[in-house]
């Protein structure tokens, strides 16, 4: 049983929560993840005070409840993780597409969680496989080392809305996982030990979120299998840092180079290019021009689903 404590804030005009907080989730079945039809948002994470569920209701004001030993410090940092230190009026469009990506998107917010360990790790999980594969050894992980998230007792009405999720683990947990779980959960021996590597250096890499962007990237990959695509994945997580463009994808420098050109083939080096007049403002550019759906259609085979634990 955990002591509940309540915030609301009021969200600008236009706010879309579920929009801006679904980078948070990593996959339909994300243990520390859920969103509801009504629009209703879990977040299970650990703060630097303990483990906190936090629920989030949208409105005229986000109303938010959290539990458990770290709940006063989500709350405390409920505007960030909503978006309030953002500005997107410093997001100035210049292509067509993309300005029309912003105003049918104008309630997109760039969220800051404060927090790196739990945004780096399953990027680590992200490296060179396929999303499926990666968001399982996340479940698998989530649900086999972490620990259930707080939640109101027995007997409280908002107990019966309150889906199973689970906190991720601590990061000396995390570093007596044995090789033989990691394989169970399909993570090769490369990216098992980045995340080995950064547990250890928990409290050096939490301090990126107080850093200047080039600052915190150095920071984070100074961690051995730590490239400059993880880093980006979690400083803009972490951080809500709007330039924090991700490099080195395999497919979103064909997606930027399609919608903005028409042509297909663009490499990191053609996507820089192509967003250079939004210098400052790349990451957002890059999440506005996702959220138009245009792509090319794709000529290769998917990427193999690889299961190293049934090898």
């Amino acid at each position: 049983m955990s002591d509940r404590l309540d915030r609301s804030w009021p969200p600008p005009t236009p706010y879309d929560l579920h929009r801006s907080l679904s980078v948070l989730g990593r996959g339909p079945y994300d243990p520390a993840f859920h969103a509801e039809r009504d629009g209703t948002l879990w977040r299970a994470t650990r703060t630097p005070q303990g483990a906190a569920t936090l629920r989030l209701v949208p409105g005229d004001r986000i109303h938010a409840t959290a539990w458990g030993p770290g709940a006063a410090w989500v709350l405390e940092s409920l505007p960030a993780l909503l978006g309030a230190a953002d500005d997107p009026d410093a997001f100035a469009p210049r292509h067509r597409l993309v300005a029309e990506a912003l105003r049918r998107h104008g309630g997109l917010r760039l969220i800051r969680t404060g927090l790196v360990l739990e945004s780096l790790i399953p990027s680590i999980l992200e490296q060179r496989v396929t999303t499926h594969e990666a968001y399982r050894a996340w479940r698998l992980l989530l649900r086999r080392f972490g620990e259930p998230a707080p939640g109101p007792g027995s007997g409280s009405p908002d107990l019966r809305g309150m889906p199973e999720l689970y906190v991720m683990p601590e990061p000396r947990v995390f570093a007596r996982i044995p090789s033989w779980e990691w394989h169970r959960a399909g993570v090769d021996g490369q990216r098992s030990s980045a995340v080995l590597r950064a547990v250890r250096l928990a409290r050096r890499l939490e301090e990126a979120t107080t850093m200047e962007l080039p600052e915190a990237i150095a920071r984070l990959r100074a961690v051995p299998g730590v490239g400059p695509w993880t880093a980006a994945e979690t400083l803009q997580r972490s951080n809500g840092a709007p330039d924090a463009i991700t490099v080195g994808d395999l497919h979103l420098p064909g997606i930027i180079g399609y919608a903005l050109t028409g042509a297909r083939g663009a490499d990191d080096a053609r996507m820089l290019e192509l967003l250079a007049p939004y210098a400052g403002q790349r990451y957002r550019a890059a999440r506005l021009i996702l959220l138009t759906g245009r792509a090319p259609a794709r000529r290769t085979p998917r990427m193999p689903r690889m299961d190293i634990a049934r090898l």
